[in-house]
This record gives C-alpha cells, structure tokens and sequence, in this order.
C-alpha cells in the first residue's frame, strides 16, 4: 500500500473511530484514500476548527483525538488548538502534509517549518521523509500521546510519502529509550503523607485536571468518603466529585466560591492531587495556603515546586498512587471522618453562607440565572462545554458537573472560539449525552463558521450565547482597574447572531426578559437537532467573587445575594 492507506490503516489498528480536518494539496493523496477506504470523517469549515473538535472529543471521551491538516497555513492554523491541548494534557495525533521531498528548505510553495514551530508545544513531534518509518512513528505517537501525562503530537509528512508504496508491517509495541510511559513511584513517599493525614486536624483535598486525565475520579471520591474532609478543585478539575457530593466546596481561585478560597487559607494540609497550581488558583503565591503543609500528588517532574513549594510529593502516575494511598490510610483503622467532622462541617456551613450569588434587577435575564435554569433542565449526563470569559466563569459557578469528562473548557491557555468546535467533537464523540455550549458574543465569532459543519453533520448541540455587548472579562478589568475605559472591548455592532444561525442551517432564538426565558426555555432546549440561543444580559455584569492580580485568595472581592 501506499504511504496515505499506511496512515489510515495505521489508525484503524489504533482504534480510531473519526478524524477531523481539511483538505489541501500536500494531502491530496490521503484525502483520496479517506474517500476510497470510506474513513469516517468530519469535514470543518476551518482547521483551527478542527484541531478543537478533535480536543472536545478527546477531552469527552478519554481517547485519542486527531486531525488532518494540509501544508502551510493549513498545519499553521492548527496552532492554537494544539498549544491548547498542550496546556491541558489533552491527547492528540496531529497529521500535517508538507511539500515534497525535494522542495523541503527552499521557501516552496505551502511551505512551513511546522516541525519547528510546534517543537514548544507538544509533546513530541516528527517530520516524516521516509514512507518506511510512517508505521514506527504514528505507532509511537498514539503511545506517547494517551500515557504518561497525554499531549498533542505533531506527526509532518512529506507530501511524496503519501504516494510511495512499500510493504506495510505495523509494530507490535513501542520502544522509547527513556520512556516506558509507566511511572511507579516510591511507596515511602505514600507513607510520610500518611503519616502526615494522621497529624492534621484540617485536612482539605484539591483535585486537578490529573484526575479526570487518568480516570481516578472514583478513587478520589473514596479518599473523600474515607476521610470525611471538603473537597474543592480546580476550573479542570469539576466533575471528579459530583456537585452534590458532601462537602464539595465548588472551584478554587480567582472565580471560586468563598468557601473553597477561605478553606485553602485555613487548612493545616492541602493534599493536591493532579494539578499545576496555576496562578489563576494560588492568588498571590506567598500568600497561599499559609498555615498549611502542601502535599503534591504529581506525574510530571516539572511541575514539583514549579510554582508553589511542595512540603510533601509522591511522584508517580495517579493510577498507581491513589489506590496505594487509600488502602494505606483504610488500614491505620482511624475513624478519620469523625475526627474531622467540625473541619468539614466548618466548611459546610462557609459555603451555605456564602454561595455563588447574583443579585436579580428588575426583568432583565442575569447570566447566574440563565446558566442555573439550564443546569436545572439539564440531566445528569449533560456535558457543558464553554468558550472563553465571564460566561465561562459564570458556567463553572452555576453549573452543575456531576461526572468527569462532563464540563469541557479551554484551562491554562483561554483559548476564545474553542467552545463551538469542541462542543461540536464532544457530541460526535459522546452522541448519547446532551451537549450544551455557554458561549459569549466575543468567543462566538472566532470560529462561526462552525455552526455550518454542525448544521450539515445535523451534530446536536445547543449553543448559548450569553450577550452582553462586549467582550465581558475584558470590560470587568476595564471597569475595575482602568477608569471604565472601554478600549476596544464594546460590541455594539449589527451582527445578528439568530440570523447568522438561520443562514448557516440552524434554528435560531433570541431571550430577552425572565419571562422569555422561563416560558420558552425548556422547550427550546428539548428540542432535537443543534439550536441558538442569543440571551441578552445586562452588559456592566462583574463576575463575583473576583481574587484580583497580586492577592491572596483571601482578599476576595464578594458579590451580592440573590
């Protein structure tokens, strides 16, 4: 076979059940090996469209998402989408043309360096110049992609590799020298946190993205019914514990709910399982959880003391530790939950007297409210996807993510015009789960052209625009910080976003007051087949609580009551 059926029988073997992408001249050849071998695929409107589309399947469904992307400007618009899978630890198999052979380094027509420019962020990547070795690298590029802490992987083949014919042999296993993909850590390093468990008297669990990655959320809902302590995560980390888990605080950081910030600042032992502390979580760092002992369960070397010094690691894949972990501590014979049970209790009652709020004014809609009356319509197996901003907060605030892979968002790179393509792969990925996408009407634009690949794939989902007229976190800082002066940040325009719906294929409606929104709402959303939702809210909306720049988590900024 030739070098193009070689990849997609490659990624038949691999498991692969859909590949998004966009054609182009340099993979003409693999394109027409997708029609003749009728490879299932999805055909975005743009590749940054779907690169995210193969990001929320993967995120939805825990395997490998990938994409076909021409030479060029195709390989370079998947960009974004693939240092936003890098930042999250999402798995991806990129697969780029390049021109041929003899035109490699001589500025060739559709020519880009994407080896190079995507060295940074990912996680490995390959330039493939010999149609033998097609086989070896996409076998070691799914393993390197789905172990270990999972990532994007940039596979770039020369336009000449696809046409090639050899005699096709796929690898059995992987050899990586240096790299196994298994990380089994010191037991001894389990045993001091023990240790450590037993000596505290105001343990808290904060779980990370790491968790729902390695699908350890199960365990993590043990630990916290063995331990009997409140629980919070990060923005990545919702739905490791469901929403109406005791003693489930909600998220952490700069949006997080009172009680999760307060009890990081009051804890004696921060037991972090999974995460990188970002600084959208610590606030300011030597202010962070002060009177505690931080404890890092981690995978990745690199970000042990990175940001936040650990008194306490266990290095090692999650898969191993957290089962060694809870049978250690289930084994002491404690009754640690009623030694902990003021502690939890303390952190109850923070988060009754301080929940995530809004104040209501008069008829028009508040966000808290609409994305709250859709949790409240939604099922236990909806998956929420968001773009980018304050209704991305406002989501992670007032939705209620009961399972992992269930709340899907752009994390450490806020990538805007994520959400539509993402909620688009989620579906695809997860046909029987409802999909609904909180979107703003600044993120919406970045990747609009989407909604006509869901309207011709007739893909399922119910796209909110939160509307506000302006890019709203953006505004919130102007308003907060410079005098609201509104620099270029106000979208005061003519754009018609229920039109812009209807010309693209879909149904589109428009909400405007409380009473719209309680009488047309739930039919809209039980309708079948993707709709838009443009719900206008009040534009000088601030997302509360807000930690600002340089504070520590607890020197919130509070919102008002409901």
């Amino acid at each position: 076979m030739n070098g193009a059926q070689a990849v997609l029988e490659s990624l038949k073997r691999e498991g692969v059940d859909v590949v998004f992408g966009y054609p182009g001249g340099a993979v003409l050849t693999l394109y027409d090996a997708v029609y003749k071998m009728k490879f299932p695929h999805v055909l975005t409107r743009h590749e940054q469209g779907a690169v995210h589309a193969a990001d929320g399947y993967a995120r939805a469904t825990g395997k490998v998402g990938v994409v076909f992307a021409t030479s060029g400007p195709g390989a370079t618009n998947l960009i974004t989408g693939i240092a936003t899978a890098c930042t999250d630890s999402v798995p991806l198999v990129c697969i780029t043309g390049q021109v041929a052979n003899p035109y490699i380094g001589k500025d060739s027509f559709q020519e880009a360096d994407i080896f190079g420019i995507t060295t940074p962020i990912t996680k490995h990547n390959y330039l493939v110049k010999d149609v033998t070795e097609l086989p070896r690298v996409l076998k070691e590029a799914f393993f390197i992609a789905r172990t270990g802490r999972p990532g994007p992987v940039v596979i770039d083949v020369a336009k000449d590799v696809f046409d090639t014919k050899f005699d096709y042999e796929y690898p059995e296993s992987v050899y990586l020298r240096g790299y196994s993909g298994e990380y089994t850590g010191d037991a001894a390093e389990i045993d001091a946190v023990v240790e450590a468990v037993k000596q505290a008297e105001r343990p808290l669990l904060f779980v990370g993205g790491g968790v729902i990655g390695s699908g350890m959320s199960e365990e993590v809902r043990k630990l916290a019914k063995l331990l009997g302590v409140p629980v919070t995560t990060t923005l990545l980390g919702l739905g490791a514990v469901p929403a109406d888990s005791k003693g489930f605080l909600g998220f952490a950081g700069m949006h997080g709910s009172y009680a999760a910030n307060m009890s990081i600042q009051q804890c004696d032992l921060l037991l972090c399982i999974g995460m990188r502390f970002s600084d959208r979580v610590t606030g300011k760092v030597s202010g962070f959880a002060p009177k505690a002992k931080v404890v890092h369960f981690e995978l990745d070397k690199a970000e042990v003391n990175k940001n936040v010094a650990a008194d306490y690691r266990v290095l090692g894949d999650l898969r191993w530790s957290l089962p060694l972990f809870y049978e250690k501590l289930n084994v002491t014979g404690r009754a640690f939950a009623a030694e902990y049970a003021d502690w939890l209790q303390h952190a109850i009652d923070m988060s009754r007297e301080r929940p995530f709020s809004y104040k209501e004014d008069g008829e028009l809609i508040k966000p808290g409210a609409l994305i709250r009356k859709i949790s409240e319509l939604s099922d236990e197996d909806t998956i929420a996807v968001t773009d980018v901003g304050q209704h991305q907060m406002w989501a992670a605030q007032f939705f209620d993510v009961y399972k992992p892979r269930h709340f899907l968002t752009s994390g450490g790179q806020g990538t805007m015009g994520y959400g539509l393509p993402a909620a688009m792969g989620a579906k695809i990925g997860k046909p029987d789960s409802k999909v609904v996408l909180f979107t703003g009407d600044g993120s919406i634009m970045m990747n609009c052209q989407e909604f006509a690949t869901i309207a011709d794939n007739d893909i399922d989902v119910k796209v909110v625009i939160v509307h506000n007229c302006i890019l709203g976190m953006v505004g919130q800082w102007q308003r907060l910080f410079y005098n609201h002066h509104y620099s270029q940040s106000e979208l005061k325009g003519k754009t018609d976003f229920v039109k812009l719906a209807e010309a693209m294929g879909l149904k589109g409606y428009r909400l405007t007051t409380k009473a719209e929104l309680e009488a047309k709402l739930p039919s809209i959303l039980a309708e079948k087949g993707p709709a838009l939702i443009d719900v206008l809210i009040p534009e000088e909306e601030d997302v509360l609580p807000m930690v600002p720049g340089g504070k520590r988590l607890d020197q919130m900024v509070l919102g008002g009551s409901k």
